[in-house]
């Protein structure tokens, strides 16, 4: 039997061909004007490289080839680096993925890609929770107006559509937030330290929210930094790699979770593509989460 690779069951296809579809978001200049380090925009490729190239789960094989055959690749988002309008192309591609029912797994990017993942939500008028996996709130204001990658959330969740009903965020390093973020969160969802963060807590979100549509995002800054070396901003006591992968794959067998990104890849300070090469992993177990709805 051949070695069979993911290349060979996932294909470009347009948003009426499949269930699941692979939106790559190069975008960074929000990463920029939050002062970090830019580089995110070469991920989305990189991971999807590296993702096709992995095989199928042998012990699943059966299961999880019939179910990829239903995973597409979209065209890449055309980031100009005007964050602004790239959010709002985004949310047009994911709304057009909730309109035929299917599910977006986007590859960013800065975490701005989450406002404009949020927006798809908004277009398709649907109440969303938002879950976020990460070592930091990102419930920064605008900075003269403008969105940048530490303000998503708070951006969703003072948008003027009022479809973000709820947000939460697991991993929270405590020397990387702020009381006031902190406050802030806790009074429109939950906030979690990265010492406390157990699939246990994963799993009693997604059960306490299964009434609701949730939008998963999570940030590759909450894995440490030997582990996840290539971000773009370097995490030393983040938490590690299985759990990391664990949380991936409870957020994929979750019917409550209806969107996915991943965030923050960051292949200019990688080593050898390790944390590319888990960013693709993390998109593979997601993937096979679903597989088991």
């Amino acid at each position: 039997m051949s070695d069979k690779r993911l290349r060979e069951f996932i294909k470009p296809g347009d948003i009426q061909t499949g269930s699941v579809y692979l939106v790559r978001f190069p975008s960074d200049e929000g990463v920029s004007r939050n002062s970090g380090r830019p580089g995110a925009s070469e991920a989305p490729e990189q991971i999807l490289q590296q993702l096709l190239n992995l095989t199928p789960h042998p012990a699943y094989f059966d299961r999880h080839t019939a179910f990829l055959k239903n995973v597409k690749i979209t065209d890449s988002v055309p980031c100009s680096g005007d964050v602004e309008a790239d959010q709002q192309a985004l949310g047009r591609i994911v709304k057009e993925i909730f309109s035929n029912q299917s599910v977006p797994v986007i590859l960013g990017g800065g975490h701005e890609t989450s406002f404009g993942h949020f927006l798809g939500y908004a277009g398709a008028k649907l109440p969303v929770s938002i879950l976020n996996i990460d070592a930091h709130a990102d419930v920064r204001p605008l900075k003269d107006g403008l969105a940048h990658s530490g303000s998503p959330f708070r951006h969703a969740l003072e948008h003027p559509s009022n479809y973000c009903e709820s947000y939460s965020v697991f991993g929270l390093n405590p020397s990387s937030v702020s009381a006031e973020h902190f406050r802030y969160v806790n009074r429109h969802g939950k906030a979690l330290f990265d010492r406390d963060l157990k699939l246990k807590a994963v799993k009693t979100y997604l059960d306490q929210y299964q009434q609701n549509m949730i939008m998963a995002t999570m940030d590759m800054d909450v894995v440490r930094q030997a582990d996840a070396p290539g971000v773009s901003a370097p995490n030393p006591s983040g938490i590690s790699k299985k759990k990391w992968l664990d949380i991936a794959f409870e957020l994929g067998k979750s019917s409550s979770v209806r969107s996915f990104d991943l965030c923050e890849v960051n292949p200019r300070f990688d080593r050898d593509q390790q944390t590319v090469k888990l960013a693709a992993l993390t998109v593979w177990y997601f993937l096979l989460g679903l597989s088991f709805r």
